[in-house]
């Protein structure tokens, strides 16, 4: 019990008495979210959000452990099951769209959670430890979410985990082996797929657990409100239910309409076209960005281009990103003013807001975020790692000539292997080299021709190429 006039709990039911003297449940949940549990009455709305932050964990949970019953955890057959579960499973595409909206939501839901907590102090002492506990809920579901978008093994969940898990090759000396670690190789493959479905079903769970945790830090100095004063006597309370659950009731409906509206009507709203496309190797996307819950670290990872002092660009990024997060676990000794909530603290208040609006101009900047590239063909296009193979080849042939002192006439023709291709291309030095898009379909092309296939994931040439 938080407050001393917290009412007791006495079942006056003789099986409930019984049950009570031999397995005191009942009591528990009285005390947590019953009667038991005396609230301040003059919480606002903004306080439903961590109840919402529950149910959308339930919903992740639930439709979690169904989706793994048909989910293939290997890089060969992870994106089939995928396509599998949409089309083939009964009601399978509800549960894959309940559950692919459902971390949005959940983000959502958090990060309102978190800000609410910001403006009114509840980060402030005697709760630092319901803080810092929410915090590293905050980094589990950061964990968890991005190792279940690397599940459905699309182009962006394979290249967001190249570029996530490269973080770690920027710590200096250990930042190699431990990349190389994680995957269990040099690129995301088979080995990294395991690992994370294991620990994309094993984190949620972690998360439940803290949050039993959080829910009982929280009970021991009792609910923040919005003026920041704490309680003075049963006067200032109400208990939880019937009054808060009632509230929390209507904050969940509405919660589940705005979820309702964005599974039936906009399913692919927040993400990205690129994962419907099987992940592709030789293929890197136009421009490779995370989940829409990721673009303000993203951001200020890609803010730093320079090199500074002795440290590369890269590490600045990486070090500017985490700091971000790690700070929020010092908040409650850095902000040594009495007074918790923002509405009587002006200057305070000001600079709430401007944190606000700047993470929105960081995720609105790391979503614009794209590669510096010079192709313009579609990301799905084989011809453009082609076009730099060859080109690549060529030029190192051409050394390789002038080095060893081969004189052969113009136009001769000359066989070479390209790596990660299993053809072989015919071409000549001196054409010159470059693939017109028609020429992905075998066409000729003023005086160039094309043609490939894809057999076992690799692309086989089957026309030589034909000087200009």
């Amino acid at each position: 019990m938080s407050f001393p006039w917290a009412e007791n709990y006495a079942p006056k039911n003789p099986l409930m008495k019984w049950l009570d003297a031999k397995l005191p449940l009942p009591r528990l949940v009285y005390n947590a979210v019953g009667a038991g549990y005396p609230v301040p009455r003059n919480l606002n709305y903004f306080w439903n959000f961590g109840v919402l932050a529950g149910v959308a964990l339930t919903v992740q949970i639930v439709t979690g452990i169904i989706l793994a019953m048909h989910f293939a955890s290997n890089s060969d057959m992870a994106f089939t099951s995928v396509e599998s579960i949409m089309r083939d499973v009964n009601a399978g595409w509800l549960l894959r769209y309940m559950h692919m909206n459902g971390a949005s939501m959940f983000f959502i839901v958090v990060y309102i959670h978190i800000f609410r907590g910001l403006y009114y102090g509840s980060y402030k002492a005697p709760r630092e430890m319901v803080w810092l506990l929410g915090v590293v809920i905050f980094l589990l579901m950061m964990a968890t979410a991005f190792m279940g978008y690397v599940l459905p093994w699309g182009q962006m969940s394979f290249w967001g985990a190249q570029v996530i898990t490269g973080f770690f090759s920027a710590i200096p000396i250990v930042g190699d082996p431990i990349h190389t670690w994680l995957l269990g190789g040099f690129a995301p493959d088979n080995a990294a797929l395991n690992r994370f479905f294991s620990l994309h079903y094993l984190l949620p769970f972690v998360i439940a657990g803290v949050i039993v945790l959080h829910i009982w830090a929280l009970h021991i100095p009792g609910s923040n409100n919005p003026t920041g004063v704490e309680v003075k006597g049963p006067q200032d309370t109400v208990p939880f239910h019937p009054y808060y659950t009632a509230k929390d009731g209507m904050g969940v409906g509405v919660f589940l309409i705005v979820f309702a509206v964005l599974i039936f009507f906009y399913p692919n709203m927040l993400g990205h076209p690129d994962n419907y496309i099987q992940a592709n190797p030789l293929s890197t996307p136009a421009h490779i960005v995370p989940e829409w819950y990721f673009w303000p670290f993203y951001a200020i990872l890609r803010a730093f281009t320079v090199n500074w002092l002795w440290i590369p660009a890269k590490l600045w990024g990486v070090l500017a990103m985490f700091s971000s997060i790690l700070l929020l676990f010092f908040l409650p000794w850095l902000d040594n003013s009495p007074v918790r909530s923002a509405n009587y603290r002006p200057a305070y208040r000001i600079a709430f807001w401007v944190l606000v609006v700047d993470v929105l101009i960081l995720g609105w900047i790391g979503k614009s975020f794209r590669s510096s590239r010079r192709w313009k063909r579609p990301s799905h296009c084989p011809t453009r790692s082609l076009n730099r193979c060859c080109t690549a080849r060529l030029k190192r042939l051409r050394r390789s000539a002038s080095a060893r002192r081969i004189d052969r006439p113009r136009g001769t023709i000359r066989n070479a292997s390209f790596p990660g291709w299993s053809g072989r291309c015919r071409f000549r030095l001196g054409a010159a080299h470059r693939f017109p898009d028609a020429a992905r379909k075998g066409r000729t092309d003023r005086g160039v021709g094309l043609s490939s296939a894809r057999e076992g994931g690799e692309i086989l040439l089957r026309r030589p190429l034909r000087q200009l």
